[in-house]
């Protein structure tokens, strides 16, 4: 049998078994899905989101106001970025 080994999120996913009806697995796997998230940079953050608002069918002056939004409430807000910038970071 494989010992599993501790992680530095062991106190979180006890925390989510205890209050959620999540077994020990299912939590883990939203504790890592939660910080992939966040480990996004900047960059990621903004192409996923064009992306993702672009499949919907949303023209590029409204995805960019949407995304200049979105960015000051992300959990460790950027520096804010200009339309130009949010530009350049899709099309370089």
């Amino acid at each position: 049998m494989l010992e599993r080994r501790p992680s530095s999120h062991d106190d979180l996913v006890d925390h989510l078994v205890r209050t959620t009806p999540l077994h020990r697995g299912e939590a883990a796997r939203v504790v890592l899905d939660v910080l992939a998230y966040f480990d996004e940079t900047i960059e990621e953050y903004v192409r996923r989101r064009h992306r993702e608002m672009q499949s919907r069918g949303l023209t590029n002056p409204v995805i960019f106001e949407r995304i200049s939004q979105e960015l000051p409430h992300r959990a460790v807000a950027p520096p804010q970025l200009s339309l130009r910038q949010l530009r350049r970071v899709v099309y370089g």
